[in-house]
């Protein structure tokens, strides 16, 4: 059936899917706190915050960012600390880290505005080409193409590309842009908000779709083959011990690295992930105590014992008592003694946080 398609229709496929996904994006209604904004600082908070996260969950994350840091200055002007502490919950925090970053770099280099360019933009602590494409096409009416998972799933679909490079995927969206020169942000979140509603990855709603009928992978039968699924590797369990280790009426919190699993938030002291059948007793956690940072305690009983999926592992952690006997903490990253009002007060995995009891 596909060999049967014109070139002509080749050409104005990308103008008639275009003009469908507008009529069905203009008549569309969502509840999402920043579809109308304008000022590409809250765009670009927005972007970030709904990578690889449900927009119900975002909404009252962006809410309260904004609220406490209404501008990249006041962004910029705040600790990471802060900034992680109302990430916290919203995971990835990388993408906290890189915002952070980014409002120093946009101080510093651009009186506080963001960069209209997709070049400024991309030079930016961890904007991508996802991010610029958003951010350009939505704040600054920019030509550029954003695609995430849900636009790589309705482009390959679209054009029946069977397992496309981010530069096919890029060419097609920019096809579709072409289509309305004059809309380049609705033609993006048109493509995405698709992806989500109706192209979905199982049991797509093609009937209800408003460009079933420029679709060439519907044409040619081949819509649950686009794009094609890489083999899913079983998630590893990896196991784990954190020590609650008191001092009086305070216990060690030590600051993850800066990067990484993690990065940057406060934790408990214990031995790093590791694929073992079984938990750390106390007598090795107790040598962890020792080797990584420095003190020296007596082991008590286990408290909790917490499971926690991350995005490429099972974490089961084996949470233990235990009391200092000596030595001050040495934690090249930061280290502190906290009482359990002030642990409150830190940023923390939030899967501690039910193990976490007033003393």
């Amino acid at each position: 059936m596909g060999s049967c398609l014109t070139a002509r229709s080749d050409a104005e496929r990308p103008v008639a899917a275009a003009e469908g996904l507008l009529r069905w994006f203009d008549t569309r209604e969502r509840d999402v706190p920043w579809r109308d904004e304008r000022d590409p600082y809250r765009i670009w908070v927005a972007e970030v915050m709904a990578q690889q996260t449900r927009m119900e969950t975002v909404g009252p994350y962006y809410r309260r960012f904004i609220e406490r840091f209404p501008t990249p200055a006041a962004l910029a002007s705040a600790s990471l600390d802060e900034v992680l502490k109302l990430w916290e919950g919203l995971g990835y925090y990388a993408r906290a880290r890189h915002l952070h970053s980014a409002a120093g770099e946009i101080v510093e280099r651009h009186g506080g505005r963001l960069p209209e360019s997709v070049e400024e933009l991309r030079a930016l602590s961890g904007i991508g080409p996802y991010t610029a494409g958003a951010v350009a096409s939505i704040a600054f009416g920019i030509a550029e193409p954003a695609v995430d998972g849900n636009a790589r799933r309705v482009l390959s679909r679209l054009f029946d590309l069977d397992d496309p490079a981010a530069a096919a995927l890029a060419d097609a969206a920019r096809s579709l842009l072409a289509g309305a020169p004059s809309r380049p942000a609705a033609i993006n979140q048109a493509i995405m908000d698709l992806g989500g509603a109706v192209c979905t990855p199982r049991d797509p709603l093609c009937p209800r779709c408003p460009i079933v009928a420029s679709c060439l992978a519907r044409a040619r039968r081949t819509v649950a083959l686009r794009p094609a699924r890489k083999p899913r590797k079983p998630t590893p369990v990896r196991r784990a011990a954190s020590a609650i280790l008191w001092r009086g009426d305070e216990f060690l919190l030590v600051r993850r690295p800066p990067t990484g699993l993690l990065g940057g938030l406060w934790d408990l002291p214990g031995t790093e992930p590791v694929e073992a059948p079984d938990p750390p007793d106390g007598r090795v956690l107790g040598e962890a105590l020792s080797r990584r940072f420095g003190v020296q305690a007596q082991a008590g009983p286990a408290v909790a014992t917490v499971r926690h999926a991350f995005s490429h592992f099972r974490l089961v952690l084996d949470v233990l008592l235990f009391e200092w006997e000596g030595g001050e903490p040495s934690w090249e990253h930061g280290s502190k003694w906290a009482s359990p009002d002030l642990a409150t007060e830190l940023a923390l995995p939030t899967y501690l946080r039910t193990v976490l009891p007033p003393r």
